[in-house]
């Protein structure tokens, strides 16, 4: 009999991650076929048309010229104030709402949904969020002693189902008396939807109705794609609708990465943004989320928050940026084009896109169709709803032909 050593909540934690295994076939077919010959659909990260990793020439030039007191110095835990001020900016641009705001610096935008549901989700009880998600929201929910449940994101139009988020707010506001809803828009991963300013005005409207009775409602917003879901003041315009012109026991919290917009995936910068329309919320926010990065990882990474602070105060610099990240926008979209396209044309029933680096295919035999289509050296993610292709991975030659592809190995299975 084998023996364990863990304490007894941590003895059946394996992580099993669909991405990061079918991104590893991926490398095998590449080194056996070559990697000219494989489609690689899986990565969440940006790929030019050669297939190496694409990265911002500003944000190279800004980090090597850094000194190397700006790089090992320790950084104060909340992260350091001129950061958060730009992280703040740039999440709002020019749609801050009324009220009053607060952040912390987290590692990655990861840390950033990690410190919500820590502090804003009642041990044992449930957090509600859509039933296509990154499944990391419920390793989180996991390891902090909460329970991850489902919305279905989609009614029969492929519109946002507001009629099934309602009724699961009812029903776990009827037996608890919070909530944390975790909503990832614009640019959503995996499937590219987004919310419209009518979505938002009948979430917010079920949401007041629970405040008025009062129950604590906790949004959070998980914008790590936005900069890749078009302009950025109309990508944003919805968060005007927070702070002040909510009731104190509404309150949003926004995740915040420098992941996807600065191609610094591996710096693990990022922040978590509270706004409310009381000043108390908003101070226990940034003394718990203070509090909860002592106890994880202490302070985050001091060089990639000076070069966010850096590009934000240089106003030349920054126009360079948003010039190099605007080019790697239009790629992803000419590619997840080309894909809906050809969807439409084969008669292949692709989710509703308008940016991000993925798009997604609804049924039921996602593993299937996967398997069909390694054997055209073609490797997407299977996931429990459907199939998930990164258009941020795939070149515009090779993005040609996959929705067929995919059309004819979801005939052959039947």
């Amino acid at each position: 009999m084998s023996i364990s050593m863990a304490a007894r909540h941590a003895r059946n934690k394996r992580l099993q991650d669909a991405i990061f295994g079918a991104n590893a076939a991926c490398r095998k077919a590449a080194e056996k076929f070559g990697g000219e010959k494989v489609t690689n659909a899986t990565i969440g990260v940006m790929m030019d048309d050669n297939g190496k990793l694409a990265y911002l020439p500003t944000v190279e030039k800004i980090y090597k010229e850094m000194p190397m007191t700006s790089l090992v110095s320790y950084a104060p835990i909340s992260g350091i104030p001129d950061y958060l001020a730009a992280a703040t900016s740039l999440t709002f641009a020019d749609n801050k709402p009324e009220g009053y705001t607060g952040a912390v610096a987290t590692a990655g935008g990861t840390g950033a949904i990690h410190h919500a549901v820590e502090n804003y989700a009642e041990k044992g009880e449930k957090v509600l969020t859509g039933d296509w998600y990154w499944g990391t929201y419920n390793v989180i929910c996991r390891e902090v002693g909460c329970k991850l449940t489902n919305f279905k994101l989609f009614d029969e139009k492929q519109n946002f189902n507001i009629g099934d988020f309602s009724a699961k707010v009812d029903e776990l506001l009827t037996a608890q008396e919070s909530l944390l809803v975790i909503l990832n828009t614009p640019a959503h991963n995996p499937t590219g939807f987004g919310l419209s300013e009518a979505d938002w005005d009948n979430v917010l409207d079920v949401f007041k109705q629970h405040a008025a009775k009062g129950k604590r409602i906790n949004l959070l917003v998980d914008i790590a794609y936005i900069d890749f879901a078009g302009e950025k003041n109309a990508t944003r315009r919805f968060m005007k609708k927070f702070g002040a012109n909510l009731p104190d026991n509404i309150f949003v919290m926004i995740a915040f990465s420098m992941s996807k917009s600065y191609t610094f995936y591996g710096q693990r910068t990022g922040a978590l943004i509270g706004v409310s329309a009381s000043k108390d919320v908003i101070d226990e926010f940034n003394e718990v989320c203070k509090y909860s990065s002592r106890a994880t990882w202490s302070n985050i990474n001091r060089g990639a928050m000076a070069l966010l602070t850096k590009i934000e105060q240089d106003s030349a610099i920054h126009a360079a940026y948003e010039k190099e990240r605007d080019a790697l926008y239009h790629t992803v979209q000419e590619r997840a084009q080309i894909f809906m396209n050809e969807a439409k044309d084969c008669g292949l029933n692709a989710l509703p896109y308008t940016g991000g680096f993925f798009l997604s295919v609804p049924t039921a035999k996602a593993a299937q169709i996967c398997e069909e289509l390694h054997k055209e050296l073609i490797f997407a993610v299977p996931l429990k709803l459907g199939i998930r292709v990164a258009a941020c991975s795939v070149p515009a030659a090779k993005m040609h032909g996959i929705a067929s592809k995919i059309k004819q190995a979801e005939e052959r299975i039947g």
